[in-house]
C-alpha cells in the first residue's frame, strides 16, 4: 500500500483561532490543507480551525469527521496518474449551528477567535446581481431578523457574535471570504453589515467600519466525494475514510494582507499575501471559472458527463481557448508575475486531467449564480467599449438550452439551481420571445437590449435548436471567433 503522509504535529495541542463556516470539500482541499502544512512546519499552533455547518449537507460531513477523530484523507491526483495523500488534522472541531446555535455564537464571540473564514457558495451572500444590493425578502433572512429566534444563517450567527464582542469591548474578528466572487471581501462586508444594520443600525455601521473583510482568490478543482473516491483511498492507501477528498495537484490562494488582530504565517507555506488581490481574482474568475461554464452546457448537451471528456473534444477546446483569448483576456488588469498565455494553456491542461472525475453537472449547479459572476462581467465590460461578445453570448445560449431540462435525445437533465423558479420563467419566456431568456434584469441587467450581446445570443440559440449542439458550436467557431476582437 502507498503511504499516507501523517501530520507532524499533535492536533490535540492546537488552539482554535479560526472558525470556518461551510466545511465542504473545497475548504478541506484548500484552506485546511494550507493550515495543515503550516502546523507541520511547527508554525501557527494558535490557529487551529473549528468548522461550523449550517446546511443539512453538513450533518453528514460532521458525522464522518467526528467518527474519524476529525481527520480525513486528502489525495492530490497528477495528470500522469501519480497520487499524493496526506492525513489532514487541522480542523480540530466541528459544530452544527441548527442543532446548537448558542454554542456556535459563543465560539465566535470568544476572544481567542481571531478570523472567521467562509465558503458559503457564490449565492450564499444573498446579493442581487443586477442591483448589487442585499436581498432582504428571502425567507431565511426574514427569519434571522426576528428578535426572538435563534439565528439560522451565517449572517445571523456572525452579527450576534460581533454584537457581543462589541458590548464586551473585545476587538472584532476578521471575516475572510474564500468564495469565487469578484471582490469577495467587499461583497461580504456589504452582506454582513447590511444584515446587521437591519437589526441594529449602530452595529451595522461598526461592522462596516471596524471589521476587516480582506479580499482573496482561491483555486483548486475539487470534485464531490462519491463511493469511487472512498474505494480509491481504501484500495490504494489502505484507509477506510468516510469522507476523503480527491482533488487536482494545482492549488493557489492569494489573500489581501488586512487583518485586525494578527494572522497566521501562511506565506511560509505557499499562500500569496499581497496588498491588492483584484488582478489575480479577476483573472481566475474570468478565465478559469468562466471556462468551466463554457465547457459545462455545451459538453453536457453533446453527451459528455465529465470535464476531462468534454475538453478532449476539439470543438469544445477551441471554444474555451477562443473565449479566454479573444474576449476575457482583454478585460483583465495586469497580473504581477503571471504570463497569461501560460495561464490560459494551464487551464486546458488542468481540465484535461483524466484522473479528475469532475462532473459537468457540478459545474452547472446554480448556474444563475455562476453565469452572472463569471461570464457576464466580460460581456458588460466589452459592451461599454462597443465590442461584441459572441462567445460569452454563446455560453449563455447553451445554458438557456440546457435549462429546458432535457437533452437532445429527450432525456431529463437532473440539475439544481438556487433560483430554479426564475430560471423556469426565463425558459418559458424564450418559447414566445427569441430574447425572452435574457429578459430578467435581476440576472442579466440590460443585456437583452445590448447590440453587442443580444443578437449573438439569439443566433446561437436558434442554431442549436435548428442544427443541434455539435453543429451549432462549429458554426460559432466559424462565424464568431474572427470578429471577437472587432
Amino acid at each position: 500500500m502507498t503511504a499516507v503522509v501523517q501530520p507532524r504535529y499533535v492536533p490535540e495541542q492546537l488552539k482554535v483561532g479560526v472558525v470556518h463556516i461551510g466545511v465542504g470539500n473545497f475548504h478541506r482541499a484548500h484552506q485546511a490543507m494550507y493550515f495543515d502544512r503550516m502546523f507541520s512546519e511547527g508554525l501557527g499552533g494558535d490557529w487551529g480551525i473549528c468548522g461550523v455547518g449550517i446546511t443539512p449537507y453538513d450533518i453528514n460531513v460532521r458525522k464522518a469527521l467526528k467518527s474519524q477523530g476529525m481527520r480525513y484523507t486528502l489525495v492530490a491526483r497528477h495528470p500522469d496518474g501519480s497520487m499524493d495523500a496526506r492525513s489532514i488534522a487541522s480542523i480540530v472541531d466541528m459544530l452544527y449551528a441548527p442543532e446548537d446555535p448558542e454554542t456556535v455564537i459563543r465560539r465566535l464571540a470568544d476572544p481567542q477567535t481571531k478570523i472567521v473564514t467562509l465558503t458559503i457558495t457564490e449565492g450564499g451572500y444573498n446579493i442581487t446581481d443586477s442591483t448589487g444590493e442585499f436581498d432582504v425578502e428571502q425567507e431565511w433572512i426574514r427569519h434571522d431578523l426576528e428578535r426572538d429566534t435563534a439565528p439560522q444563517t451565517a449572517f445571523g450567527l456572525v452579527a450576534e457574535a460581533l454584537r457581543r464582542r462589541r458590548e464586551a469591548g473585545i476587538v472584532p474578528f476578521t471575516v475572510a471570504s474564500c468564495d469565487n466572487l469578484p471582490g469577495n471581501g467587499e461583497v461580504a462586508r456589504l452582506s454582513f453589515s447590511t444584515f446587521a444594520s437591519l437589526r441594529d443600525p449602530e452595529l451595522g455601521e461598526w461592522i462596516r467600519t471596524e471589521v476587516p473583510f480582506p479580499n482573496s482568490m482561491v483555486d483548486r478543482i475539487t470534485p464531490a466525494t462519491t463511493e469511487v473516491e472512498r474505494e480509491l483511498v481504501r484500495d490504494t492507501f489502505g484507509v477506510r475514510d468516510a469522507w476523503p477528498v480527491v482533488c487536482e495537484d494545482f492549488c493557489q490562494w492569494v489573500v489581501e494582507d488586512r487583518f485586525v488582530c494578527g494572522r497566521p504565517p501562511l506565506e511560509a507555506v505557499g499562500v500569496q499575501v499581497v496588498a491588492d488581490v483584484m488582478p489575480y481574482e479577476k483573472m481566475k474568475l474570468r478565465l478559469v471559472n468562466a471556462s468551466h461554464q463554457a465547457v459545462a452546457y455545451f459538453g453536457y448537451l453533446m453527451g459528455y458527463r465529465h470535464v476531462y471528456e468534454a475538453i478532449s473534444d476539439p470543438a469544445i477546446a477551441a471554444f474555451v481557448s477562443a473565449y479566454a483569448k479573444d474576449e476575457a483576456e482583454g478585460t483583465l488588469d495586469p497580473v504581477p508575475g503571471v504570463d497569461l498565455n501560460e495561464y490560459e494553456s494551464s487551464i486546458l491542461a488542468r481540465f484535461a486531467n483524466p484522473y479528475m472525475k469532475d462532473t459537468l453537472l457540478r459545474l452547472a449547479t446554480d448556474a444563475s449564480d455562476r453565469i452572472p459572476k463569471f461570464v457576464l462581467p466580460v460581456a458588460i465590460e466589452r459592451a461599454r467599449r462597443g465590442q461584441p461578445s459572441p462567445l460569452a453570448a454563446a455560453i449563455v445560449a447553451s445554458w438557456a438550452i440546457f435549462a429546458r431540462g432535457v437533452d437532445e435525445d429527450g432525456e431529463p437533465i437532473d440539475s439544481n439551481d438556487r433560483q430554479a423558479a426564475e430560471v423556469a420563467q426565463a425558459v418559458a419566456r424564450q418559447q414566445d420571445d427569441r430574447l425572452g431568456f435574457l429578459r430578467d434584469p435581476r440576472l442579466f441587467g440590460d443585456l437583452a437590449e445590448s447590440e453587442t450581446f443580444a443578437p449573438y445570443f439569439e443566433q446561437t440559440y436558434q442554431e442549436i435548436k435548428t442544427v443541434g449542439v455539435q453543429r451549432a458550436l462549429e458554426w460559432v467557431l466559424e462565424t464568431a471567433v474572427p470578429g471577437a476582437n472587432a
